[in-house]
């Protein structure tokens, strides 16, 4: 009998505290994560080059007005995205604000090493931040490694390439002996430079549900 009473007495103990304790709060549920698709952005997209001249290397830079790029329409992983990516440059469209230099880069460069349209493709975005992208000019393809940056759908790529490496030394000389006066430094010497800086950057368009 008096176990019996105990047994009531301590399950109603344990009630009374249940109830005091107010509702049981459930912990919310976290959103799942949205999935975004990526897609290339022409609008705002930059390629810029830098050339050099002179022996200490004062810089030119430039770009193209006609640039071609395309890729897949679109991917939920936007490293996938740039890896699609290919391009056709019409170098008669080349721009550096001087409407004089533009026309005997295109003639005495472009044109001497039978260059109408540079030509390439990304091949790979490495894990380390290494790019390499392929270049046609002058008939003949090389690779080009370059450092890339993809954080949020924005990218960038910088390297520097060696224009002799397409064998454009006779659009160099044709280009430095024409200009002969204005790529003459204070030490008397006419120097163009066959290194040159790239640099691309781009935003891609995100969709996300």
């Amino acid at each position: 009998m008096k176990k019996g009473i105990l047994f009531f007495a301590v399950t109603g103990l344990i009630l009374t505290m249940q109830s005091c304790g107010g509702e049981t709060k459930t912990e919310p549920k976290e959103e799942s994560e949205k999935a975004c698709f990526y897609s290339y952005n022409s609008g705002s997209s930059v390629l810029e080059w830098t050339a050099y001249k002179f022996t200490e290397k004062t810089p030119v830079k430039g770009t193209f007005n006609e640039i071609k790029i395309e890729g897949i329409a679109s991917s939920d992983d936007p490293k996938k995205l740039i890896e699609s990516l290919t391009f056709t440059i019409e170098t008669a469209t080349v721009e550096t604000q001087n409407e004089e230099r533009n026309g005997k880069i295109a003639k005495l460069f472009f044109t001497t090493i039978g260059t109408p349209q540079i030509i390439g493709k990304v091949k790979s975005l490495g894990q380390d931040g290494n790019a390499t992208v392929e270049i046609k000019m002058n008939n003949l393809s090389q690779d080009v490694m370059g450092s890339y940056t993809l954080i949020d759908g924005k990218f960038a790529f910088n390297a520097t390439i060696d224009v002799m490496k397409w064998n454009a030394g006779s659009g160099i000389k044709e280009l430095n002996t024409s200009c002969k006066d204005v790529h003459t430094g204070a030490d008397g010497v006419s120097k163009l430079w066959s290194e040159v800086a790239l640099s691309f950057t781009t935003e891609l368009m995100s969709d996300c549900e």
